[in-house]
């Protein structure tokens, strides 16, 4: 099925299970224990051994030598591979680091050998004996001085729009000011894991990764295999959040040590490794120009930003919301990379939009503040319905004037705390805050494939993954809906790469995608059905279960007596969507209390104001965005990943050291949904909402500790050491 123009009035505009609260059709396996999770997958194959991985004690260098005979007569030791033992394997294009082979050392961490014993505690032993001899080399590590070396360099700019230089130096009111992100962790519940085994010359991993087709190609590229013989299989995940999107190093140990071992093998990342070993948010450094008129409009806005990424690598581009998200005539946007030798930056949930209004949305405050205006009349007196860059080319939807107020008028907005450390209760100083939120709505080619059943179930299949978001529940939702049926009358089937090739999970394209596909592939299923009734597809009728069309109405059950009728087909978006800036918006508000004594900071109650187009799942998308202002709460107050720039190492690798939020944490969170379709987006006029749910909030965060305390922090995380010294006398 081709997408090429937007969605007339169709079947979901009077939806019966489409955009309704619909518990998790996977719930029951999840709070019982019994979804099937990569590293507990005793049943999928016999005889299971268990790999132990040993990372690289320096962060750039060669390896020398490496003693195993220690290690390889060790107790129940079956197999022991080493980086030496082969050349650097070949590297697929979405991996910048290289994941095993040779004697280079890119990063600390880098996995370097691979133990493979009876037992998990026998293999981690033995990986201990393992002996190294490194030739360390010296390294970049330290964003601060790349900063120096390019913070006036534009002569690359990312985007350029009418005498920036001019219109600022004119503006009637100035804002200048940097602000800094640490990098982050994604801290998934759910390490890396993987079992995989051989046989014949064919590799079958049971993983937990984002995107199926992405990792089957890059293990047929890793280890120079037919992509046929490979066979990828995920059905559950345990968090993902883009560190798994794409193949790392749990995988290529595993099949490794099972191609060595000549029996499956079984690994998982330990924590500690997993921050330096995998993939991280960069660190940025931003600086933030607003020039406006004394009623507000912005004449001039420009962002500039860095990040680390190691050699070959993107970053964090932090700018890219700045480029849409408010008016201005005249811009400039620049984007620095700063090659470094840690550990891989590469995606996170909402990368670039996350760390960039970290920035921007605490420069609009500022610039609010500056002018004396309420930051939502600020943020609403600058929205743009047409691309700042481009005013021929319109949003397709875009309510975010209406977040604003539905946002504002639900928190009591107009109740705030307006003076900066002007409101107290007891020992506690209470503030408000609120950020405006800008995510892309992208979507991709995305397959299934529907079978009808004799007894009148419908299976859908298809390689999509459910990183805990609710995809199980949204594709049967749509099936359910476009063929007449019961949702408990459907089966999903997720996460395999037998199946048709989906759009996979990650960077808010998911849903859309995911369930366009799974429309397709049920209208071929309608257009089959018909064939057999010798009626017109668009003739027929699908409810309850039956089929009415030429004159009669029979069970859908009866139409597939005589065997299973299988459908597969895909959803392909045309270049029309490009025509528009298709977005979501949506407006964070947040009061904070922080003690007037010690400068501890408390959330006492966040709500959002979402606009995403058509919400398929009313209960799922809820929890994708309180789970986004979670992470958001974290990148806030306490989440910063500590590097070593003596030894290029992040030095807080465990969730002892790298602290994100707990229960006690987190108050009451309330969200908001517009009531929205976008029929640019896809034939469900429907839009991601996850990472939305993360965009914004920490600098909400931050502008209600500045409202109750008057201390401005630009260095997250905002941490009590940075606010104590300027809170106002007890």
């Amino acid at each position: 099925m081709d997408f090429n123009q937007p969605a007339g009035q169709n079947l979901f505009d009077n939806a019966k299970v489409v955009g309704k609260p619909t518990t998790r059709v996977d719930g029951p396996l999840k709070v019982t224990g019994t979804a099937p999770y990569a590293y507990e997958r005793h049943d999928v194959v016999d005889d299971q051994l268990v790999g132990y991985p040993l990372g690289a004690g320096i962060a750039k260098g060669r390896i020398l030598s490496m003693d195993t005979a220690h290690a390889e007569q060790a107790p129940g030791v079956v197999a022991v591979v080493t980086t030496l033992d082969m050349d650097a394997l070949p590297k697929d294009d979405t991996n910048i680091a290289n994941l095993f082979g040779g004697d280079q050392v890119e990063h600390y961490h880098q996995a370097i050998a691979v133990v493979v014993a009876r037992t998990f505690e026998q293999a981690r032993a033995a990986a201990a004996m393992i002996r190294v001899e490194y030739d360390a080399a010296e390294g970049d590590y330290d964003l601060e001085a790349a900063w120096e070396k390019v913070r006036e360099d534009r002569s690359d700019p990312s985007s350029s729009i009418g005498d920036f230089d001019a219109a600022f130096s004119a503006a009637e009111v100035r804002l200048d000011a940097t602000y800094r992100t640490p990098g982050q962790s994604h801290t998934m519940m759910e390490p890396h894991a993987t079992i995989a085994a051989w046989q014949e010359g064919r590799l079958t991993v049971w993983t937990s990764n984002q995107m199926i087709n992405w990792n089957r190609q890059a293990l047929a590229t890793t280890f120079d295999l037919d992509p046929e013989d490979v066979r990828v299989d995920s059905p559950y995940i345990g968090g993902g959040f883009g560190v798994k999107l794409f193949l790392r190093a749990d995988a290529v140990l595993a099949a490794l040590g099972a191609r060595k071992a000549g029996r499956p093998v079984k690994l998982t990342l330990p924590r500690e490794m997993i921050m330096n070993n995998t993939t991280h948010r960069a660190a940025t450094i931003q600086r933030i120009r607003i020039g406006a008129a004394r009623d507000g409009r912005i004449t001039a806005i420009a962002h500039e930003a860095i990040s680390n990424t190691l050699p070959g690598g993107s970053g964090e581009n932090a700018t890219d919301q700045t480029r849409h998200f408010y008016a201005g005539d005249n811009r400039l946007i620049v984007s620095h990379l700063a090659e470094m030798h840690l550990p891989e930056s590469n995606a996170m949930r909402a990368p670039g939009e996350a760390a960039g209004l970290m920035a921007l949305e605490i420069a609009m405050d500022e610039m609010a503040e500056k002018l004396a205006m309420d930051p939502v009349e600020f943020r609403a007196v600058n929205d743009t319905q047409t691309d700042p860059e481009d005013p021929d080319r319109p949003f397709s939807e875009r309510h975010f004037v209406e977040c604003l107020r539905q946002g504002a008028d639900a928190f009591g907005w107009a109740d705030r705390n307006t003076m900066p450390g002007g409101r107290r209760e007891g020992f506690w100083l209470i503030g408000h805050g609120m950020a405006g939120a800008y995510r892309g709505g992208p979507a991709t080619t995305s397959g299934a494939r529907v079978r009808l059943q004799p007894d009148g179930r419908l299976i859908v299949e298809t390689d999509m993954t459910d990183i805990g978001t609710g995809s199980y529940t949204i594709i049967a939702q749509t099936a359910a809906e476009t063929m007449g049926l019961p949702i408990d009358a459907i089966e999903v089937r997720l996460g395999d790469s037998d199946f048709p090739v989906s759009s996979g999970s990650g960077g808010q394209w998911g849903a859309a995608s995911s369930t366009g596909g799974t429309y397709a592939a049920c209208i071929a299923l309608r257009a089959k059905i018909a064939e057999r009734l010798q009626a017109g597809a668009e003739d027929l009728t699908f409810a309850d279960g039956m089929v009415a069309g030429n004159g009669e109405t029979r069970p859908l059950a009866e139409i597939a007596g005589e065997g299973e009728i299988v459908a597969e087909d895909s959803i392909a978006f045309g270049d029309f969507r490009s025509e528009n800036v298709v977005s979501t918006f949506a407006a964070h508000f947040v009061e904070v209390a922080v003690h007037a004594g010690t400068g501890e900071t408390r959330i006492r109650r966040m709500l959002a104001a979402c606009d995403a187009g058509r919400i398929l799942n009313p209960i799922s998308a809820r929890s994708q965005v309180i789970g986004g202002m979670v992470m958001g709460a974290g990148a806030a107050l306490s989440e910063a990943i500590a590097v070593d720039r003596a030894r290029g190492y992040f030095a807080n690798h465990d969730m002892a050291g790298y602290e994100v939020p707990v229960h006690a944490d987190i108050p009451h969170q309330d969200v908001i949904f517009l009531d929205t379709v976008d029929a640019v987006s896809s034939p469900l006029k429907a839009k991601g909402v996850g990472e939305l749910g993360l965009c914004g909030v920490a600098a909400a965060i931050a502008n209600a500790v500045y409202n109750a305390t008057g201390v401005r922090v630009r260095d997250y995380p905002v941490t009590l050491d940075k606010i104590i010294g300027g809170l106002p006398a007890i």
